[in-house]
């Protein structure tokens, strides 16, 4: 079981946008907890995942425009939250397929 900590601005539809991220893969959600953070809102989930779908749930969930910040409970993560492109990708080959 791996917790995810999502710091995002409620605005209409986001609580809604972060769920729907787990459900559509069919994962439980045997704990969610949103709260007030400060100025903002924070969601904590509780996820039975795998490496991929950390993975996966971190892309969507950094590209939800409302989200500020998105941690996670295991360190595996945060090779997710690095710097884009992929550290395998040069900027310049990043370039040229945008261009193609």
């Amino acid at each position: 079981m791996q917790s995810f900590y999502i710091r995002y601005r409620n605005t209409q539809g986001t609580l809604m946008r972060i769920l729907n991220a787990a459900s559509r893969r069919a994962l439980d959600l045997p704990l969610v907890q949103a709260e007030p953070a400060g100025h903002d809102h924070q969601v904590t989930l509780a996820l039975e995942v795998n490496h991929k779908q950390v993975g996966q749930l971190y892309r969507e969930w950094c590209s939800i425009a409302d989200v500020i910040n998105v941690s996670s409970g295991l360190a595996q993560a945060a090779e997710w939250a690095a710097a884009h492109p992929p550290v395998g990708v040069t900027m310049e080959e990043s370039r040229a397929a945008a261009r193609a």
